[in-house]
């Protein structure tokens, strides 16, 4: 499984908005958008910052495990 999609997965469980989350990344909504899309990598501070956020492991967001 590909990171974006775990994002999006986390982002709707937690019942976010895409600027939601752009907000906790300070980033704006498009750009979020394209993490999610796959079309553009997403730092890994902000990969870090949205774990701590959602209460998850890193492993778990880059899909190398299953267990949040």
């Amino acid at each position: 499984m590909f990171y974006y999609k775990r994002l999006r997965d986390l982002r709707e469980d937690n019942d976010l908005t895409q600027s939601d989350v752009a907000k906790i990344l300070e980033t704006t909504q498009q750009v979020y958008s394209e993490y999610e899309l796959g079309v553009r990598e997403i730092p890994l501070f902000k990969i870090i910052r949205l774990a701590k956020h959602y209460k998850v492991s890193l492993d778990y967001i880059t899909g190398l495990s299953d267990t949040k």
